[in-house]
């Protein structure tokens, strides 16, 4: 049996050997940019114990919404809710949907610590959930079918996300959702020694195994900088992804007086938004110009989307979107098409960013 202490000091060690993710030469050496990093570990840490001791109960599972834990290209118009459960319970799900633009919950395979995947087991989205007469939904999730709105999961399921997105947030409310588990024991179980040790263990494993996941997704996308490719669309769902979305994950790097263009087609879709991203995937200050989406952007007169990556607002008015690059040099970013049937893949390149009002000429044109 491992005492209480030495499974804290064991934690601490974990902790600091994921500081390795941050100091990797791969990884950015700007003060931003490991501030930043070491930060991201830090509201990782404070997430997993939450996720893996205080709320890992389960037989008592509660609804816990993300608070600036930005983990894999967070989506900013999300609000996201997580609770922990079990393939081989059962449990009922309540509440209200809102008017929020979409709303989606998966059951999830959550294998972060270990091999880096979070395979969903199951999933519910707008289309599925049929309300009672006055509003109220109820879902059922367990791994035999059930009637109504049933959710399923796999016996290797071990928690569920639900995603709540805006389109405007100054006019759409959330949903408000309870979780329950059906026919559990009536009181939790007391805390052991084991148990903690257990729980200190996974959490500093899921820090490290999700930090280092990310990591090398950035690495990926470096290969091909300034551009939003198709990487193929399994490794970002055995993730944890939406099936409803297609991602256009890329990295990108600008010098000084350099701003990256991205003009593409926009299909026809219940949602889409584009956000830039620091190194570890973590989605820029949300309080800055750092994303656009179906409701916020502004169109070319032709229908297309075309947005600026800057260091400042380059005064382009309608003729396009201004993206903020928040002090960074580089990072991550990433367009979402939601529902749609045709995912336009964009046209990237850097251009001179004071001669956008002319015909610049471009470095690193892409298809």
């Amino acid at each position: 049996m491992t005492e209480p202490g030495e499974a804290w000091t064991q934690f601490c060690r974990a902790l600091e050997q994921a500081g390795q993710v941050v100091l990797a030469g791969s990884a950015p050496d700007t003060p931003l940019d490991r501030a930043e990093g070491f930060r991201y570990l830090s509201r990782l840490t404070r997430e997993m114990l939450y996720s893996c001791v205080d709320n890992a109960d389960p037989d008592f599972p509660r609804f816990h919404q993300l608070d600036l834990v930005k983990i894999g290209a967070d989506n900013p118009d999300n609000v996201y809710l997580s609770a922990t459960i079990r393939g081989n319970r059962s449990y009922r799900i309540t509440g209200r949907r809102g008017s929020i633009g979409y709303f989606s919950i998966g059951s999830k395979a959550n294998r972060y610590a270990t091999d880096g995947t979070m395979a969903s087991t199951g999933e519910l989205t707008d289309a599925d959930l049929v309300a009672e007469p006055d509003g109220s939904i109820e879902i059922v999730a367990s791994a035999t079918p059930h009637g109504g709105n049933w959710l399923p999961l796999a016996p290797d399921s071990t928690g569920l996300v639900v995603r709540q997105t805006y389109l405007d947030r100054a006019g759409e409310t959330l949903g408000d959702w309870r979780i329950e588990q059906l026919g559990g024991p009536a009181e939790p179980a007391p805390l052991t020694p084991e148990l903690l040790a257990r729980s200190l263990s996974r959490a500093a494993l899921a820090v490290h195994g999700t930090a280092a996941t990310f990591a090398r997704w950035t690495e990926l996308f470096m290969s091909r900088p300034n551009e939003l490719p198709d990487f193929g669309q399994e490794m970002f769902q055995r993730a944890g992804g939406d099936p409803e979305i297609f991602y256009l994950h890329g990295y990108w790097a600008l010098r000084p007086g350099e701003a990256w263009v991205i003009e593409t087609d926009v299909p026809d879709c219940p949602y889409w938004n584009f956000q830039l991203d620091n190194w570890w995937m973590e989605s820029l200050d949300h309080r800055r110009a750092i994303t656009v989406n179906k409701h916020t952007a502004v169109l070319d007169p032709d229908g297309r989307l075309t947005l600026v990556v800057a260091e400042r607002d380059p005064g382009i008015g309608n003729r396009g979107n201004w993206i903020d690059t928040s002090g960074h040099t580089s990072g991550t970013a990433l367009l979402r098409w939601l529902g749609a049937s045709s995912h336009p893949l964009p046209k990237c390149r850097v251009v001179p960013l004071d001669s956008l009002t002319a015909a610049p000429p471009t470095r690193g044109d892409q298809p």
